[in-house]
Formats: C-alpha cells, sequence, structure tokens
C-alpha cells in the first residue's frame, strides 16, 4: 500500500466512525423525540384532541427548512425528512385513540 492510499485509507476510516457514531446520536435522539411524542399522543387521547394538529405542522415545517438552510443542508430533505416523522407520530397518536 503506497503512503497515498494509507492516508486516504486512515481519511476513510476516521470518516466512517465518525459517520457511525452520528448514527448513534441520530437514533438516541429520534427515540428522546418519540417518548415526548408519546407523551402528547397520551394527552390528546386523554382530552379528546385531534392526533394531527396542521398549523404546528406547518410552523414546524417552516422552521426545519430555516435551520436546514441554516446548516447548509437540503431544506426539502429536511422537509420531507420531518414529513416522515410527523406521519409516524400522528399514526402513533391514532392508534392511542382508538
Amino acid at each position: 500500500m503506497t503512503d497515498l492510499s494509507k492516508r486516504a485509507a486512515d481519511l476513510l476510516k476516521g470518516h466512517r466512525e465518525s459517520i457511525d457514531r452520528l448514527d448513534a446520536v441520530l437514533v438516541y435522539t429520534l427515540a428522546e423525540r418519540f417518548k415526548h411524542t408519546q407523551a402528547v399522543g397520551v394527552l390528546k387521547a386523554q382530552h379528546d384532541l385531534p392526533p394531527s394538529d396542521p398549523l404546528r405542522e406547518s410552523q414546524q415545517i417552516e422552521r426545519l427548512e430555516r435551520l436546514a438552510r441554516e446548516a447548509n443542508l437540503d431544506p426539502e430533505f429536511a422537509k420531507n425528512f420531518l414529513n416522515f416523522i410527523i406521519g409516524e407520530v400522528i399514526q402513533h397518536h391514532r392508534k392511542q385513540q382508538s
């Protein structure tokens, strides 16, 4: 292995280790987020509130798009990601109400 190949392999390994750590952070962050959204779902079910809140959802999407732009992340990707999460949350809330 040449010195250049060794440096490239070391850089690749470092990036992959960072990606693995960030994946763990994402999973634990999502788990924490879903703990809170499940608590919201219980409250909504107890108080006969609708499982979705379109105004809040649109505000969150706008907020996330702004944060994405600030972080140099594609806002469309961020919006799609949040829409996926919101869909999962609403599905959980509907199950709690049935």
